[in-house]
């Protein structure tokens, strides 16, 4: 943000920091009407089958919109007893209990939809001074998200008051302005949204695949089957437990984690998300050398999460720094010779590996998995050849899907920087664009 003892010329000091000199600003109760949801009446329940009632609540919100999916519905009894209750599609939400500050407007297809007694509805007064867009655009900001911050009531169940959302001071570029920074972010979250299509599309194409090459093998036509205890496998692959043909498994070790570098970098189950391990933020601990030495990973390590809510999910080590694993994880060395760290890797992806991690859980959530565990799990073993040509196709998904990602992650990062330039004013859009 630019220092406020020195504003060029064309700024102006206000409550919320510099703006633009031809911005106005105005408290959000002069420029709309706050009301608040409201919950089903005591005792009642949603409909069980969708009904011409939507009732959104602030699980439902999301990218400054709302998902869909798993909408629930009123009846029409209820929805007589709360029809006060709504939002339009000019309207915009805003959460004010538990959590605070998530904002947007609703699609057009859930106009009139009832509102949860979490969110308040924010009705703009005149429509010749405020864009909704823009609005939640400002809402979201830092500016915006600060404003809010400081009018929550903070206990163990934060909430944010109807007449403290009025307080919040809003700046106001031209209307024609507005727009012009509503549609720009809108573009950008339609890129955004747009990647995380081809996401998705990815992944589906990676689950196909993988169904396909763990049921009849790689080649160009289907290997001949036939039925085991994992289902449906090509007649020439075995059937053979994970303790034929890795070491033993090795539970991982416990220590204090340090933000300095004691000793080797220390990898939790916390540390390891779907993008990966990013070594950078990976802690340290102390160990001696003997310690390194049982603990120590190396490319081709398979780690398995024995216990929380990951339980079962796997990390296979490609490259790591001077590193050990932490006691929530177990790790397996597999004999290269009979079958690939790779290979076994994307086994530990299908849904013969998932049952036997969710049946050896008897449906506990909290359960754990164990070495005996690891040991007996059962795992389609094809001849090393076809295991190459397995782990390259998956790969080329992988990486796809990596790609897109990092596109996607890029997206978001130019999103950020737009909408704190564009709020502040720090980026004018050309007058003849407006």
């Amino acid at each position: 943000m630019m220092p406020s003892n020195n504003l060029p010329d064309n700024f102006k000091e206000t409550e919320i920091g510099p703006i633009p000199a031809d911005w106005e600003i105005a408290p959000l109760g002069e420029l709309c009407t706050v009301r608040g949801g409201k919950r089903l009446p005591k005792g009642h329940s949603f409909s069980e089958k969708p009904t011409p009632f939507p009732y959104i609540r602030v699980t439902d919100f999301a990218n400054w919109s709302v998902d869909p999916l798993n909408l629930r519905y009123l009846t029409p009894e209820d929805r007589e007893k709360l029809e006060r209750y709504i939002i339009t599609a000019d309207d915009v939400y805003i959460s004010i209990a538990g959590t605070i500050g998530r904002v947007g407007t609703i699609p057009e297809q859930l106009n009139n939809a009832n509102l949860t007694e979490n969110a308040a509805r924010i009705i703009i007064s005149d429509k010749r001074k405020l864009d909704n867009r823009y609005l939640v655009g400002f809402l979201a900001s830092n500016r915006g998200q600060g404003q809010i911050d400081i009018r929550m009531t903070k206990t163990s169940q934060p909430k944010l008051a109807l007449t403290r959302i009025k307080q919040i001071p809003v700046p106001l570029p031209p209307l024609p302005e507005q727009r012009r920074i509503a549609r720009v972010l809108s573009t950008i979250q339609r890129a955004i949204a747009a990647q995380d299509d081809l996401i998705a599309a990815a992944r589906e194409v990676k689950r196909s695949l993988m169904q396909r090459l763990f049921t009849y093998g790689p080649g160009p036509e289907p290997a001949p089957t036939k039925e085991t205890e994992l289902g449906e496998i090509p007649e020439h692959w075995e059937v053979v437990r994970l303790g034929e043909v890795a070491e033993k498994p090795q539970y991982g070790y416990t220590a204090s984690a340090s933000d300095h570098p004691v000793g080797p970098k220390f990898l939790r189950i916390t540390d390891i998300q779907d993008s990966g391990v990013f070594w950078s933020s990976v802690p340290y601990c102390e160990i001696d050398e003997r310690g390194l030495l049982k603990y120590r990973l190396e490319a081709g390590d398979l780690l398995f999460a024995r216990i929380g809510a990951t339980t079962g999910k796997t990390y296979l080590v490609t490259e790591c720094p001077e590193s050990v694993f932490a006691s929530y994880l177990m790790r397996v060395r597999v004999q290269p010779q009979k079958i690939l760290p790779e290979y076994a890797h994307y086994f530990t992806n299908t849904e013969a590996y998932w049952r036997q991690i969710n049946a050896s859980k008897g449906g506990r959530l909290k359960q754990g998995i164990n070495i005996p565990v690891l040991t007996s799990l059962l795992l389609s073993l094809s001849p090393l050849s076809e295991q190459r040509e397995i782990a390259h196709i998956l790969s080329a998904v992988d990486r796809k899907i990596e790609t897109e990602k990092q596109r996607k992650a890029a997206l978001q990062a130019l999103f950020k920087a737009m909408l704190h330039q564009l709020m502040t004013g720090q980026l004018r859009l050309p007058k003849s664009e407006r």
